[in-house]
């Protein structure tokens, strides 16, 4: 079972993700076994339980839409990123 991040929980996360729409941000996956892979990507979808992301690497073609409790389990991060 994966442990979630003490304070932080599934509305707090919505309100975090609103706040990097449209915006660029760097996209990690922890893909298990201490695999991970980061690459940019830009907010595009805010829904009730879930956000896309569009990824700025045309050769990327990995999953593109997350949901919230992928970030409170830590299997998702994002982090914004300056142009």
């Amino acid at each position: 079972m994966i442990k979630p991040r003490s304070g932080s929980d599934v509305n707090t996360v919505k309100r975090q993700i609103e706040g990097c729409y449209n915006k660029p941000v760097t996209v990690k996956l922890n893909l298990g076994r201490n695999k991970y892979i980061s690459f940019p990507a830009t907010v595009n979808g805010i829904y009730p339980s879930l956000f896309t992301v569009s990824p700025d690497d045309k050769k990327f073609l990995g999953k593109t839409a997350y949901s919230y409790s992928e970030i409170v389990c830590g299997r998702v991060k994002l982090t914004s990123r300056s142009l």
